[in-house]
């Protein structure tokens, strides 16, 4: 890890931000992540360089929240279900099954106090929270059509650590796999796994269009990420350099929420486009019996989240626009 210490900057060796994330370049937060680094450049006349590093080019899931504590790297945008082990079981949250009904409620509730005390909860780790990032609702894609809670039965599912997503995929009679995201195409094509869930970008650019038969535009999750810096190294900067990047980073933030939802549909429309897949778009009414099955999660989450916590969501969301 370079010197980032005041003493040691000269012109010709500017700070080194390494930028580290997991999907596509072309994807809402690999957007973000680029703009991120062509503001903060910018903005710091180039006594800072940001090195992003996309599709799990250094580290995967379970690597780099490791690897940013010990200051390996010294940025992440990593999804929220991660956090868990680093903040407290509270994040895990924002897993809960149909919690949002739409990108509007999700920033209502991240943006007030909610946000800034889980951010909190971050710091005795080594880690420093920055902002929100939007990525959007997830959809299910299997080799099979999944139309109801009862086509998941026997078989086998991609998700993230997360004991919410656990509880979900017992609730809904699948096998669970937890599988770093640089893995799930091949373990998909082999047939060691038989679904998944995402965003359409995620699936988009991961290819996974390419070894799987059928989509359902289900929405039953919110994926969003947080942005992290190693605590000491984001201290150790200077006051100008630091809230030059406070700026750079507010800039990215406001991008990357506001092109969130159209990526996600245009991913959506390619993989439609495609025909590789069929796409499905559950009736209203089988949205009802998905969240009639799903509802016993949130009591099973209520031994390790928060009550507090998930009331101060919904009260706080309950009012977007």
């Amino acid at each position: 890890m370079p010197d980032t210490t005041a003493q040691a900057q000269t012109a010709k060796d500017p700070i080194i931000i390494q930028f580290s994330h997991v999907v596509g370049a072309d994807t809402a937060k690999g957007k973000a992540a680029l703009k991120f680094k062509e503001l903060a450049e910018a903005r710091t006349a180039g006594r800072v360089r940001v090195e992003v590093y996309p599709d799990s080019t250094l580290y995967k899931d379970r690597e780099e929240l490791q690897a940013l504590q010990i200051g390996a790297v010294q940025m992440l945008a990593t999804s929220l279900s991660k956090l868990a082990t680093v903040g407290g079981s509270d994040f895990e949250v924002f897993d809960l099954p149909f919690l949002f009904k739409d990108h509007a409620a999700f920033r209502a509730a991240v943006d007030g106090p909610v946000g800034a005390t889980l951010l909190r909860r971050l710091e005795p780790s080594g880690l420093q929270g920055l902002a929100f990032w939007d990525n959007g609702f997830k959809v299910f894609t299997a080799n099979r059509p999944l139309l109801s809670p009862a086509d998941f039965r026997g078989i086998k599912i991609r998700i993230q650590s997360s004991r919410i997503l656990v509880s979900q995929m017992k609730a809904l009679g699948a096998d669970v796999s937890i599988h770093p995201m640089a893995n799930v195409y091949e373990a998909l094509r082999s047939g060691q796994l038989d679904g998944q869930e995402n965003v359409p970008t995620n699936i988009y650019s991961q290819h996974l269009h390419d070894v799987q038969s059928h989509l359902s535009v289900t929405r039953h999750g919110y994926l969003a990420y947080v942005v992290l810096v190693n605590r000491q190294f984001w201290n150790q900067l200077p006051y100008d350099i630091r809230e030059a990047l406070r700026l750079a980073l507010h800039e990215a933030t406001q991008y990357a929420n506001s092109i969130a939802e159209a990526e996600n549909q245009r991913a959506l429309e390619l993989l439609k486009a495609s025909g590789k897949l069929t796409v499905h778009e559950p009736t209203a009414q089988m949205l009802a019996l998905w969240r009639e099955t799903l509802a016993p999660v949130y009591r099973q989450a209520s031994a390790w989240i928060d009550p507090a916590m998930l009331a101060a969501i919904r009260a706080s969301s309950a009012g977007a626009r």
